[in-house]
């Protein structure tokens, strides 16, 4: 089941249409308010999120979704007329899993929703941890810690983490990192990559500049 948080009808009903013409379940919601309500009688399988809602705005309902243990891991979309690289941060350092920038393709909104699905269920291996400097990455809890404290962080963040930690010295070019944690599916551009490098080194404190920038190439952890 997929939830849509969007006020405008028109825009709303055109999602709903298109996911169940993809074979999707999905319910509509115009407020925060409404969409609360759904929360209570059933957890979606993902949240379509517009950031500028009437009253109580996407990002707040992101980070109360990311603040509750019942809600914590719900993957979540965030869809905004805004398309600055500040907009995005914002969201990612809330918790978002994606954006989309109005106006966006509903086939590009489907791809983006089929990718984090398939994301949200990793199929884990033996009981191990990675481990650098004061970050500590779970493999089994799909957990990472900074110094001790667990952080909140989303599945294109950890993914990354983990492919740098597994990997490092290793140098991997923005269009590897694209086509290995977005996969083929993703319809965007190498400077998704860099927004989310940002966000993830700003969550990782001062262990974040271990993540390494290899001009005109990509990136790095520091071996």
């Amino acid at each position: 089941m997929i939830y849509c948080v969007e006020d405008d009808e028109s825009i709303r009903e055109l999602m709903l249409y298109t996911l169940k013409a993809s074979g999707l379940e999905g319910e509509g919601f115009p407020t925060s308010e409404s969409f609360w309500k759904a929360l209570d009688k059933k957890l979606p399988d993902l949240v379509m999120l517009d950031i500028m809602l009437p009253g109580e705005d996407g990002l707040e309902i992101l980070t109360k979704l990311r603040n509750n243990p019942k809600t914590a891991e719900v993957p979540v979309i965030m869809a905004t007329a805004k398309g600055t690289e500040y907009d995005k941060v914002k969201g990612l350092d809330a918790g978002a899993d994606d954006y989309l920038t109005k106006p966006f393709g509903m086939m590009e909104m489907v791809s983006r929703i089929k990718a984090v699905l398939r994301r949200s269920h990793i199929t884990l291996g033996e009981n191990n941890q990675l481990r650098f400097d004061g970050v500590v990455l779970d493999k089994i809890k799909h957990q990472v810690t900074v110094d001790g404290e667990i952080i909140n962080i989303p599945l294109k963040e950890y993914e990354l983490l983990q492919l740098f930690a597994e990997n490092p010295g290793i140098v991997f070019s923005r269009d590897t990192l694209l086509n290995r944690i977005w996969s083929t599916d993703y319809l965007g551009e190498s400077r998704t990559v860099d927004v989310h490098i940002s966000s993830l080194r700003n969550r990782l404190g001062q262990w974040g500049k271990r993540i390494k920038t290899v001009r005109s190439v990509g990136y790095c952890l520091e071996a």
